[in-house]
C-alpha cells in the first residue's frame, strides 16, 4: 500500500464559500477518490484560515468576537464537505491549539537557522491578499485582484524571513523537478519571480495594532503574520512536530491551489521549510479562476455563485461534472446558468443519464439476466485507462472527464450501428452484443467514481456488480440488471 497526502489551501473566513474553492477542493476529492480506488493510503486536508488583519476587520464590522466570529464561518466551510460529497477530508482550522504550537515550534527553528530578523518596516500592503505589494505589481495605485480596496502603508517594527538566501536553492529545485509545479507554465512564471531576486518579508504585526493571530513566541508585543502562520498548517494536520510517525508516513505531499496562491506556495512556502530544515512539498498543482459570464466575480456586482444554491437546484454530482469537465483546468473558467444548464442536458441527461437508461432497458427487455459470455473489447479499455490516468497524473480534469464523455459516445454508437432491438426481432443472438454494452457501461461507471461518486454507483448497484475491497468487481455471471429512477432528470 503507497501513502498519499493531498491538501488544498485554507480560504480565509471573511465570507461565505464561493465556487472558487468548490472548484479546488472537488478538483482534490477527484484525486483522493482515484488514488483510494488504486489501493493507496490517503490523507486529504483542508480547512480554515482564521488570522490577519482582513478576518480581525470584519469581525469588529460585525461586531462579533473574532473567535465567535471565525467559529461561525469555520462551520460552512466545514458543511462544504458534505455538500459536495468529498471523500473523508480532515479539517483543519489555524486556531485549533495544537496548530497554533507548530506554528510557534516552526518559528523557532527557523529562528534557530538564522532566518528570523527584526527592522523597521515601510511598506505597500493590500489587505484583501494580506501580502505586501511593489509599484509594478499596482495598477492605478490599486492591486489588480482587490481594486475596489485602498492600497494601505505599514511602518513598524516587524519580525522578517530571510527568504532572499533562498534564491538559489528555490531556483535549484525547480530545476531538479521540472513538474515541481503544474501547468509548466506556472513554473516558468515563478522561476522568473524568483530569478528577479527575493525580498525578505515581514512575519509579524504588532499585537497592539493587530491582536489577532498567533503569538510570535518570548515576545508577547507581536503576533505571526497570517501567511507564515496558516502556510504551517499542511504539516501541523499531520501532527507535526510530535506526531513524527504520522509525519514521516504522508509528507512531502501534493498541493492544490489557485493562481493567485502561487507565490505564496511555490516560493514562499518552499523557502520556510528549507529553513526549518523540512522536506519541500512533492508537486504542486495550479488552477485558474472562475469568472461569470466574463466578470470577475464579486459583491458588488452581485454574480458571485454560491455552491449550496447550486447544488439545492442541480445537485451535487451536476455541480461536480460541470466544474470538473466544463471549464479548462489550468486557465480560467467562465460560469453562467445558461452554460451549465447546456453542460448538463449534453453530457448528463442526453449522455450518461440516456445511455445508463437504453443499456438497462434493453437488459429488461432481451435478457433476464447477465449472459456468461464475454465479447471482443469494442471500446478499447486498456488504451482508454492508460489516457485516462495519464490526464488524472496531470490534473487535466476537463481531459479526464472528456474522455469519460467519449466513452459514453462510443456506447450510443455502437447501439445504432447495432440496432439490438433489430437483431432481437429476427431471432439473432444479441447476447454478446448486451454484455459488452453492460461491460462498456460499467467501465463508464468505474471511470466516473471519482469524479460523480454517487451517480457511478447507482450504475454500479444497477449492473448488479459487487464491491471488492476498494475496485468495483466485474459483472456477475448470471446476475439480475434492474432499471432504476433517471439519474439525471431533463431541466425544464
Amino acid at each position: 500500500m503507497k501513502q498519499f497526502y493531498l491538501t488544498t489551501t485554507l480560504p480565509y473566513v471573511n465570507a461565505d464559500p464561493h465556487i472558487g474553492f468548490a472548484l479546488e477542493i472537488i478538483q482534490a476529492d477527484t484525486i483522493v477518490r482515484y488514488r483510494r480506488l488504486e489501493g493507496d493510503e490517503v490523507f486529504f486536508n483542508t480547512g480554515t484560515d482564521e488570522h490577519g488583519l482582513k478576518i480581525y476587520r470584519k469581525a469588529l464590522e460585525m461586531g462579533k468576537d473574532p473567535q465567535a466570529y471565525c467559529d461561525e464561518y469555520a462551520a460552512k466551510f466545514r458543511d462544504l464537505a458534505q455538500l459536495l460529497n468529498l471523500d473523508h477530508p480532515t479539517f483543519i482550522r489555524t486556531t485549533d491549539p495544537a496548530h497554533k504550537a507548530a506554528a510557534q515550534e516552526f518559528w523557532l527553528r527557523c529562528q534557530g537557522n538564522g532566518d528570523i530578523y527584526k527592522k523597521n518596516y515601510q511598506v505597500k500592503y493590500c489587505v484583501g491578499c494580506e501580502l505586501e505589494k511593489t509599484d509594478s505589481e499596482l495598477a492605478d495605485g490599486k492591486c489588480p485582484i482587490h481594486p475596489k480596496l485602498e492600497i494601505e502603508y505599514i511602518n513598524e517594527e516587524n519580525y522578517f524571513f530571510r527568504w532572499s538566501k533562498y534564491q538559489q536553492p528555490l531556483l535549484a529545485l525547480y530545476k531538479k523537478q521540472p513538474d515541481f509545479v503544474v501547468p509548466a507554465h506556472r513554473l516558468t512564471e515563478i522561476t522568473a519571480f524568483v530569478e528577479r531576486g527575493l525580498e525578505d518579508f515581514s512575519i509579524s504585526r504588532l499585537k497592539a495594532k493587530m491582536p489577532w493571530g498567533v503569538e510570535v513566541p518570548d515576545d508577547p508585543d507581536h503576533v505571526m503574520y497570517v501567511w507564515f502562520d496558516a502556510l504551517v498548517n499542511y504539516i501541523s494536520t499531520l501532527g507535526w512536530p510530535k506526531d513524527v510517525k504520522t509525519f514521516k508516513k504522508f509528507w512531502p505531499g501534493v498541493q492544490v491551489a489557485g493562481k493567485d496562491n502561487l507565490r505564496q506556495q511555490s516560493a514562499m512556502w518552499q523557502a520556510m521549510l528549507m529553513s526549518a530544515v523540512v522536506p519541500t512539498s512533492k508537486q504542486i498543482f495550479i488552477h485558474g479562476f472562475i469568472t461569470s459570464e466574463g466578470q470577475k466575480m464579486s459583491k458588488s456586482l452581485g454574480n458571485v455563485v454560491n455552491p449550496y444554491d447550486l447544488v439545492k437546484k442541480y445537485g451535487t454530482d451536476a455541480v461536480r461534472h460541470f466544474l470538473l469537465g466544463a471549464l479548462p483546468a489550468y486557465e480560467d473558467g467562465d460560469f453562467s446558468v445558461a452554460r451549465f444548464e447546456e453542460w448538463y442536458t449534453a453530457h448528463l441527461a442526453n449522455g450518461i443519464g440516456n445511455l445508463a437508461s437504453r443499456i438497462l432497458t434493453m437488459f429488461e427487455k432481451y435478457a433476464t439476466g447477465l449472459v456468461p459470455k464475454k465479447a471482443p473489447d469494442y471500446f478499447g479499455a486498456d488504451a482508454f485507462w492508460k489516457r485516462y490516468s495519464g490526464r488524472l497524473a496531470a490534473y487535466r480534469f476537463d481531459e479526464l472527464v472528456g474522455e469519460v464523455n467519449a466513452l459514453v459516445i462510443a456506447c450510443d454508437e455502437l447501439i445504432s450501428r447495432e440496432k439490438p432491438w433489430e437483431k432481437a426481432k429476427r431471432g439473432e443472438d444479441i447476447e454478446p452484443l448486451l454484455y459488452q454494452l453492460a461491460e462498456g457501461l460499467r467501465q463508464i461507471a468505474v471511470a466516473l467514481l471519482p469524479i460523480i461518486p454517487q451517480s457511478a454507483e447507482k450504475i454500479l448497484v444497477q449492473l448488479g456488480t459487487d464491491e471488492k475491497g476498494h475496485a468495483w468487481g466485474k459483472l456477475k455471471k448470471g446476475g439480475t440488471i434492474k432499471k432504476g429512477e433517471p439519474l439525471f432528470p431533463r431541466i425544464g
